[in-house]
């Protein structure tokens, strides 16, 4: 595979194009409080990352008389979405890398665990029309950190997963997309990306030549 092979660039979304990794815990924590329970600093490292279904199981988990997973999934996607109604952040490099994507006629596409209405709010602030598709919460049959998600945007932009290069920022979605064969790109996790993942401080050093890199040294 020559080093022009890239078929698409799959995004993370929250905490990898937009700065929402906060609001998300701030979402979680007022939800918790509402229910009569305070999280603490460990609960925000292990929040981190997760699809709201895997979140509101950690949550529902502790709380004495949970309502159960699902009312309190219901309850944080309101709360998320309250939040990015109110605007989010784009984070530095994002429409610059998305730009260029786009005029060298490289697919991108938007790969987020977070659920369709937030998805949908965040494409406006970053621009819909950069994304050839979005997959959200609920468009694959399980969510990150399985591969669906992954596997079903390369099936629906008609590329071989293993042409796709996935930028995450956690690993919760690391393992999603290298799960589904792509070449995976982790930005902002510094030491603690995972041994054998290429990393990146900031979308600002991600350019064309370094992702179709990445694609001839997976294959």
């Amino acid at each position: 595979m020559s080093s022009e092979a890239l078929g698409a660039v799959l995004f993370d979304m929250d905490g990898t194009l937009v700065d929402t990794e906060d609001l998300w815990w701030e979402a979680c924590a007022e939800v918790a409080v509402g229910l009569g329970s305070a999280l603490g600093p460990e609960d925000r490292q292990a929040l981190f990352g997760l699809p709201v279904e895997d979140a509101a199981s950690h949550v529902s988990g502790r709380i004495p008389g949970s309502p159960g997973p699902a009312a309190v999934a219901a309850l944080l996607t309101t709360a998320f979405t309250a939040k990015i109604e109110n605007g989010v952040t784009t984070l530095p490099g994002a429409v610059a890398l998305l730009e260029a994507l786009r005029a060298a006629g490289i697919p991108a596409g938007l790969v987020s665990a977070s659920p369709r209405p937030v998805v949908d709010l965040v494409l406006e602030t970053v621009g819909g029309d950069r994304f050839r598709l979005s997959v959200a919460a609920g468009d694959s049959e399980r969510n990150k950190p399985a591969p669906d998600p992954y596997l079903a945007a390369a099936r629906r932009l008609g590329v071989d997963p293993a042409s796709c290069v996935a930028i995450e920022d956690s690993p919760t979605g690391i393992a999603s997309a290298a799960g589904a064969g792509c070449a995976v790109l982790a930005v902002g996790l510094g030491g603690t990306a995972p041994e054998g993942v290429a990393a990146v401080s900031s979308l600002e050093n991600v350019d064309l030549a370094l992702l179709r890199l990445l694609v001839t040294r997976a294959t």
